[in-house]
C-alpha cells in the first residue's frame, strides 16, 4: 500500500477527491483502483509541522541574548515538532510506519517549501522508505490523475529540498546573530526594544527607509506653465508653450512676460506628426505580477491575494499559485481552447469569446519551455466555477486571471498620436498632444485604470492642416510645483522586491539577482512585507508604505555599506542556493561559508557601534512604544476575591484567573471575551460579589446579536449565559 501526504488538509481532500474513499480521523483511506491497486493512504500536513529548534534547545547557555554567546552555530542542525501541530505529526508517524506501507508518495505543493515540509517530517519520523514525488499545477480531477500516473523519482527533486533546507538553516543562523547582536548593542545605547534582521526583510526595510529619506529631502521647486487656446476659422485648438523641450519656466516674471507677449498674436501651425502605436496584449500572470495589479485593482495586500489565489487553487479553479513564471509550455498551451470553451458559458465572458485568435500555441510570447521553471504562468482551469459560490474577493482574483487568459487571444490594441507644433509670431513654439484609438483589440477584455503620470493630456484634437494660421484667443500662467517621489503601495513594494537587482552598482550581481527573482521568492514576498509590519517597522496607511522610527533607526545602525542592507549578499546567496537545487553546488560549501559570513557580520557590527550618535528624542520613543517592555512591566489589576478558593482575581489582560492556580490548583477562569464581547472588570467584581453580571449587550454568535447576563454555575465551576424573559 502507497501513502500520500499533503502540504494541507483541503489539498488532501483534493487529491483524494476522484477516488473511493473512507474519511479517517487525519487522514483518507483510498479503496483499490487502476491508479492504486492495493488502495492508498492520503494524509496531510499542516503547513510546517515541524520547525528548526530554538538556540536553547542546543544549549541552555545560548537562551539569555548576550554578546558573549555569539556566534550561535550548532553543530548541526535539528527539527522539533511544533506543540500545537504535534497530534497530526502523530498520526503521520504511525501511518509511515505501518508495515502495509510500501511507499511514501511526496504530495506537497510542487515547490520548495512543499519538499521541505514533506522530508523534513519524515527526517523527525525517522523513516527511510521508497518514495515518489507527485508534481502538479493544479488541483482538477484530471490533473490529480495525470500526476498520480506520472509520479516522478523522488531523486529528481531532492536538489531542491536540500536549496531549502540550506535557506532556511541558513536564514536561522544570519538570524538569531544579527537579531540579538543589534538588539544587545542598541539596548547599550539606550534603545530598549527588540530587533528582527533577516537577510532578505532587511535589505526590503533598507528600500524603504531609503525612499523615506528622499522623500524628507526632497526640495519643492516652483515652476510655471505658458497655456494657450488658439482659433482657428471656428476651431479651438489647446497648446502648451514649449522651448528645447522643457515646457516649464522658473520665474513667474518670465512666464507672465511670454504670456502677454503670445496674446492676440497670430499663430500658424509649423508641423503636424502622425505615428501609429501599436500595444501587444499584456504577458500572463505570475504571482508577482497578479499581487501587484490586485493592489492597484482593489487595494488587496499580497498576503492577501495570496490567500485568495491559494483558496482558488484548493477548489481547482486556477493553477499553481506561488509561480514564478509568465510563460506556459507547449502542453498546458493545448488546454487553453478547452479552457475558453468553458469560460464562454459563464454571462461576464460570453461577449469576449470566442477570441479573435483561436490558438497561441505558437506564440513565444506566451508559449515559451524555455522560460518555465518549475511553474508555468498563473491560469484559469478547465474547470467550470460556480460564481454563485465564491466570495466577492475570490470572484475578482478569478477575474484578473480569466481576463488575462482571454486577453492573450486578442489582437493588439492599436492608437494613432497626433502632436501638433504652432509658432506664435514665428516665435514662441506650443505643442498640442492628441490620440485616437483605431482598433480596441485586447482592451475590450482588460480596462486599464488611467495612469497617473506627467505627460501632457492627450485629447481630442481639431482637424488642421500645416500652415493654418489663426490667432491667440487665451494665454494664461499655471503655477505648479515639482513633487517628491511617491511611496511605495504593498502592490509596487512587491515589484521593486523582485526587481532589487536594478538598484546594483555591480552589473554582474545585477545580473545575478535578475535571474534568481531579486529579494525573496515568489512565495515569500508577501510574508516578508507582513513581518516588517509585525515587528513594527513600516506602517500601511491607504495603502502606502510608510517606515516607522523603529525601522529608520536600525537602517542607521547597521549603515549604507552593511550587507544586511543590501541585495548584493542575497545576490551571491540566491545565485550559490540556484546552484543547489539545479544540483551543481554543495550545501554544506555554502553553509560552511554562511558560518564565516555570520563571524565578519558580527566583526562589523562592533565597528559600527563606534559611529553610532542616535537622535535621543527618537530613542525615547522607540523604547516607550515597545510592546516587549510594556508586557512585563505591566502591573496585574486585582479585581476581587476568588469564588472558590479565596485567593485573588487578576486580570491578565486576556482572561481573569486565580492567583492561587499554582499554588492551590484553583481552576477558576473567566475569558475576558466571549463571542465578540469583552467583559469589563466591574462586571467581573458583580459576577464575584453576587454571582451575576449586569445586563451585556452585543454578544454575537454567526449573524445574530443577543443580550444576556453571565452567572456562575457552582456545579460546573464555569459561566453561564441567563436570557432575559
Amino acid at each position: 500500500m502507497k501513502i500520500v501526504i499533503a502540504e494541507k488538509p483541503d489539498q488532501a481532500a483534493k487529491l483524494a477527491a476522484p477516488f473511493s474513499f473512507t474519511k479517517k480521523t487525519g487522514y483518507f483511506e483510498v479503496k483499490a483502483n487502476s491508479y492504486f491497486p492495493n488502495g492508498a493512504i492520503i494524509t496531510w500536513a499542516i503547513g510546517h509541522l515541524c520547525e528548526l529548534k530554538t538556540p536553547e534547545e542546543y544549549d541552555p547557555t545560548w537562551k539569555k541574548w548576550k554578546l558573549e554567546t555569539l556566534p550561535i552555530i550548532p553543530d548541526r542542525f535539528e527539527y522539533k515538532v511544533s506543540k500545537s501541530k504535534y497530534k497530526q505529526f502523530t498520526i503521520i508517524k504511525n501511518l509511515v510506519k505501518r508495515q502495509d506501507i510500501q511507499e511514501i508518495i511526496i504530495g506537497g505543493d510542487a515547490g520548495r517549501e512543499g519538499e521541505l515540509i514533506i522530508r523534513t517530517i519524515l527526517r523527525v519520523c525517522g523513516v527511510n522508505k521508497p518514495m515518489k514525488r507527485l508534481w502538479i499545477s493544479s488541483l482538477t480531477e484530471n490533473s490529480v490523475k495525470n500526476g498520480f500516473s506520472n509520479l516522478l523519482p523522488e531523486a529528481k527533486t531532492k536538489d531542491i529540498y536540500y536549496e531549502a533546507l540550506s535557506r532556511s538553516c541558513a536564514d536561522w543562523l544570519i538570524g538569531m546573530n544579527t537579531s540579538r547582536l543589534y538588539t544587545v548593542l542598541l539596548k547599550k545605547n539606550g534603545v530598549k526594544d527588540v530587533f528582527s534582521i533577516g537577510r532578505v526583510q532587511t535589505p526590503t526595510l533598507a528600500l524603504i527607509v531609503h525612499r523615506e529619506h528622499e522623500i524628507a529631502n526632497f526640495k519643492s521647486e516652483p515652476f510655471w506653465e505658458i497655456e494657450a487656446v488658439f482659433h482657428f476659422a471656428g476651431k479651438v485648438l489647446k497648446a502648451k508653450w514649449h522651448k528645447n523641450n522643457m515646457s516649464r519656466v522658473s520665474e513667474e516674471k518670465q512666464a507672465i512676460a511670454i504670456a502677454n507677449f503670445c496674446l492676440y498674436k497670430n499663430v500658424e501651425i509649423a508641423k503636424i506628426n502622425k505615428e501609429t502605436k501599436e500595444y501587444a496584449p499584456p504577458l500572463l500572470f505570475n504571482l508577482s505580477a497578479l499581487q501587484a495589479t490586485a493592489n492597484k485593482s482593489f487595494k488587496f495586500s499580497p498576503q492577501k491575494t495570496l490567500d485568495i489565489l491559494q483558496k482558488l487553487y484548493v477548489k481547482g479553479l486556477v493553477s499553481y499559485p506561488r509561480s514564478d513564471s509568465q510563460f506556459l509550455t507547449s502542453e498546458e498551451a493545448k488546454t487553453l481552447p478547452t479552457i475558453l470553451n468553458n469560460l464562454s458559458k459563464i454571462d461576464k465572458y460570453k461577449n469576449l469569446l470566442p477570441p479573435p485568435t483561436n490558438s497561441i500555441m505558437n506564440n513565444k510570447r506566451y508559449v515559451n519551455e524555455k522560460k518555465v521553471t518549475d511553474h508555468h504562468a498563473i491560469i484559469v482551469t478547465d474547470q467550470i466555477p460556480n460564481l454563485a459560490k465564491l466570495s466577492m474577493e475570490e470572484e475578482k482574483i478569478y477575474d484578473l486571471v480569466a481576463r488575462q487568459v482571454i486577453a492573450a487571444h486578442y489582437n493588439h490594441a492599436i492608437f494613432a498620436y497626433t502632436t501638433i507644433h504652432s509658432l506664435v509670431d514665428k516665435r514662441a513654439e506650443f505643442i498640442s498632444k492628441g490620440k485616437e484609438q483605431i482598433e480596441e483589440g485586447w482592451r475590450k477584455v482588460i480596462y486599464l485604470a488611467k495612469e497617473n503620470s506627467s505627460q501632457e493630456e492627450e485629447e481630442m484634437l481639431p482637424l488642421l492642416h500645416e500652415n493654418e494660421l489663426g490667432t491667440v484667443a487665451q494665454a494664461t500662467v499655471k503655477k505648479g510645483a515639482t513633487q517628491p517621489p511617491n511611496r511605495y503601495t504593498e502592490g509596487n513594494l512587491i515589484t521593486v522586491m523582485k526587481t532589487a537587482g536594478k538598484h546594483l552598482d555591480d552589473a554582474e550581481l545585477e545580473k545575478v539577482l535578475s535571474k534568481t527573482e531579486g529579494l525573496g521568492t515568489e512565495a515569500t514576498r508577501a510574508g516578508i512585507i507582513g513581518t516588517l509590519k509585525d515587528r513594527n517597522y513600516i506602517e500601511i496607511k491607504k495603502n502606502q508604505v510608510f517606515a516607522t522610527s523603529k525601522g529608520m533607526l536600525l537602517i542607521e545602525a547597521l549603515g549604507e555599506n552593511s550587507l544586511l542592507t543590501s541585495p548584493s549578499m542575497t545576490a551571491k546567496w540566491e545565485q550559490r542556493l540556484s546552484e543547489i537545487g539545479e544540483g551543481h553546488a554543495s550545501p554544506q560549501a555554502f553553509m560552511e561559508q554562511v558560518k564565516k559570513l555570520t563571524y565578519k557580520l558580527i566583526t562589523d557590527a562592533h565597528e559600527r557601534e563606534k559611529v553610532w550618535t542616535f537622535d535621543q528624542k527618537e530613542v525615547e520613543k522607540i523604547s516607550a512604544n515597545n510592546p516587549y517592555q510594556k508586557k512585563y512591566k505591566k502591573e496585574k489589576t486585582v479585581v476581587g476575591k476568588c469564588i472558590l478558593c479565596n485567593g485573588s482575581i487578576i486580570d491578565h489582560g486576556t482572561f481573569y484567573g486565580c492567583s492561587n492556580y499554582k499554588t492551590a490548583n484553583c481552576k477558576f477562569s473567566v475569558s475576558k471575551k466571549i463571542l465578540s464581547k469583552t467583559i469589563s472588570q466591574t462586571n467581573v467584581k458583580k459576577l464575584l460579589a453576587t454571582g451575576e453580571t449586569d445586563m451585556i449587550k452585543g454578544f454575537k454568535k454567526g449573524q445574530k446579536t443577543f443580550n444576556a447576563h453571565l452567572i456562575w454555575d457552582e456545579k460546573e465551576h464555569k459561566v453561564h449565559f441567563k436570557f432575559p424573559q
